[in-house]
């Protein structure tokens, strides 16, 4: 873990309330891998006291940048931040996505239920560069909820699109869009991250398939690396089950191991 008090933001897209923010960390870009995450300090003062987790989208040589939908105080104060200011960053974090050489020439499935596609960029570059073909899933409640569709599709990348209301693409959720298409092709492998009822459908259905899955967690974290216990989730251990902390041992789990909500107790 790097602590950069001075990352400096060299580049900011938004749409509506959705924002892609580029951050300069040379130290924090180099160790990055597909999955891990970013503690951002919002303000110098302590107001929001608590750092927020940010997914890293992507890194490109000395950047990464983040992807965000402003959801509450910190991140609607994070959105008001202007190129040239610099952000409190802690980084990377947490245990990524296992993109192995395995993958090369195999297709495999990126499922991103809303902001939940953030970390799936970053996913299908890095599985790219190792020979695997990736076919994205992308999902939102309308047509808005959609703001990185042209820039994956301008990335050449193989995108399917559903949105709630139908105002573009499937007509549905994404967990059924992959569900539809799953009757055409067969992954090597599903990765997702998004709302937890959309991953729960999604590990039923790789389940039924036989298909390996693995899944990004979303959860409140306090700290970003396990002082705190404020982000816990049941996982399956042998036997059993035990609390283990996200920030630390994930955010990303295989399937088999992850206890859904309705599940615990």
């Amino acid at each position: 873990m790097i602590k950069d008090p001075r990352a400096r933001i060299v580049g900011k897209e938004s749409w509506r309330d959705y924002f892609l923010m580029r951050l300069e960390s040379p130290r924090i870009a180099d160790r990055s891998r597909p999955g891990q995450f970013i503690m951002v300090r919002i303000n110098a003062h302590h107001h929001p006291l608590l750092r927020r987790p940010f997914s890293i989208h992507s890194k490109n040589g000395k950047t990464i940048e983040i992807f965000f939908q402003v959801a509450g105080l910190g991140t609607d104060l994070l959105s008001q931040k202007n190129t040239d200011e610099t952000l409190d960053i802690l980084g990377p974090l947490g245990n990524g996505f296992k993109a192995e050489a395995e993958l090369k020439g195999k297709a495999v499935a990126l499922v991103g239920g809303g902001r939940g596609i953030a970390p799936l960029y970053f996913l299908a570059q890095e599985l790219r560069s190792s020979g695997a073909a990736s076919r994205i899933f992308y999902g939102g409640k309308t047509r808005a909820d959609l703001p990185l569709r042209e820039n994956l599709e301008k990335q050449g990348f193989d995108i399917s699109c559903s949105t709630d209301d139908g105002s573009f693409g499937f007509k549905g959720f994404v967990s059924d869009l992959l569900k539809a298409e799953l009757k055409k092709f067969t992954p090597a492998r599903i990765f997702a991250c998004g709302p937890e009822p959309m991953m729960k459908k999604i590990s039923g259905t790789a389940r039924q398939k036989s298909i390996p899955a693995e899944f990004s967690l979303e959860s409140v974290m306090g700290c970003g690396f396990g002082a705190c216990w404020g982000c816990v989730k049941r996982i399956k251990r042998g036997d059993g089950e035990e609390l283990v902390k996200i920030c630390e041992e994930g955010p990303v789990f295989p399937a088999e191991e992850i206890v859904w909500e309705e599940e615990e107790g």
